[in-house]
């Protein structure tokens, strides 16, 4: 064997990326992925680049040690970190660097499990600017959004599953908040989202780039997939901004409903986050649980994301597994 297909695989806060191309290499009994890691290594928001690279390696560390194989094949992974100093134009430059390295397919994942303008498509918007741009003939392949996939959701059932063993009262799915504009916006009838009664349970194209009803198919999937009663779990979104109706219920408004309607024993899950970060830690962890505790509430426990759990881990792989086969 005279060379190998280089496998990329770069992971950012927004974007999941795989690549093949053509190089050779020493070791021709296994195959090659390199973890792209893209952060602001230096800068004013170092400390959590370097956190992300950081664990990043440990991640890479461990399942190395246990042994991964993609279609058959023994896989090494080997980290390649860019520091792209927080800055849109030194990202277009980090990817430039990913081209150097031979790659012509790309497999662009988002990190974002679900359609939303404002980050799913964002971001893929952006991944096929910058690959037009540094790399005209590249193939590029958007992974359509995973909300209800049976991967994803025993992934994050696995995940919750010790919590839900011990007693609660209620099970709160927090969902990142947009504003009710960007629905009406992003729906192709112009006449379906927040339009219709019940708008997310009636069957429309829209539901392919409707965030709302994504969310909630999502909460269904697991609510079947964990045995759960439709009156132990309910559905809020945070992080509203500004002045203009985000979609609601609001979360911190339900935290302090449920304390009042007398739930004590509260878990709240945030599944439009795969990665924890601080509208998880700190929004929901800390200030969500003070408002519950101060509402009369007296156990609140988030569920961290999925991270780094084997299952998610599992996930993305064949993820990668299924587009390397293709290329």
């Amino acid at each position: 064997m005279t060379g190998h297909t280089l496998r990329w695989v770069a992971v950012a806060i927004t974007a999941l990326v795989a690549g093949c191309g053509d190089k050779p290499q020493q070791n021709a009994d296994h195959q090659v992925v390199l973890i792209g890691q893209a952060s602001p290594l230096t800068g004013p928001q170092a400390h959590l680049g370097k956190d992300n690279e950081n664990g990043a390696r440990l991640a890479l560390d461990e399942i190395n040690a246990a042994g991964l194989t993609l279609g058959g094949k023994k896989v090494v992974l080997e980290m390649k970190s860019e520091d792209d100093a927080a800055d849109p134009k030194t990202a277009t430059t980090v990817a430039q660097k990913l081209v150097d390295e031979g790659v012509d397919d790309l497999l662009v994942i988002s990190l974002f499990p679900h359609y939303a303008m404002s980050s799913f498509e964002t971001a893929m918007v952006r991944v096929q600017e910058v690959a037009a741009q540094v790399a005209p003939r590249m193939r590029v392949e958007i992974r359509k959004a995973y909300y209800d996939e049976p991967d994803y959701i025993a992934a994050l059932l696995a995940s919750a599953e010790s919590y839900l063993a011990k007693p609660f009262d209620q099970l709160l799915f927090s969902f990142h908040g947009v504003p009710e504009r960007q629905i009406r916006k992003s729906d192709p009838t112009g006449c379906h989202c927040l339009k219709v009664p019940n708008c997310c349970e009636v069957a429309s194209p829209s539901h392919d780039v409707c965030y709302r009803a994504q969310c909630f198919k999502t909460v269904a999937a697991f609510a079947k997939a964990a045995g759960l009663p439709k009156e132990k779990y309910s559905v809020a979104f945070q992080s509203r901004l500004g002045r203009d109706p985000w979609l609601s219920p609001y979360t911190d408004h339900e935290l302090e409903r449920l304390a009042g309607l007398g739930v004590k024993r509260l878990l709240v899950i945030c599944p439009a986050f795969v990665s924890d970060c601080l509208e998880t830690i700190e929004e929901i962890g800390m200030r969500g649980k003070e408002s519950f505790l101060k509402a009369g509430g007296l156990e609140f426990t988030r569920i961290p994301c999925l991270n780094e759990h084997p299952k998610w881990i599992e996930v993305l792989e064949k993820m990668v597994a299924a587009f390397t086969q293709k290329s």
